[in-house]
């Protein structure tokens, strides 16, 4: 995974993970995503996206969410 392109910065977004150089949260592209959004339409409206952020972004996520049901 290319973690250097996900950073967590108390001073962009309360410290909330983000792509690099973005304000875009690992959040938001989970959430696009649960939207129905397809990457290419991220990445039309988001051009400071690239596909490589967006799978770090999936793998981060899934990475940080693995675990026992509750």
């Amino acid at each position: 995974m290319k973690e250097e392109l996900i950073i967590c910065d108390p001073k962009i977004l309360s410290g909330k993970p983000i792509l690099k150089e973005t304000r875009i949260s690992v959040a938001f592209i989970l959430q696009c995503f649960a939207s129905g959004i397809t990457t290419e339409e991220i990445l039309r409206g988001y051009p400071a996206l690239t596909r490589e952020g967006i799978t770090a972004a999936l793998e981060y996520a899934a990475k940080n969410f693995e675990g026992d049901c509750l």
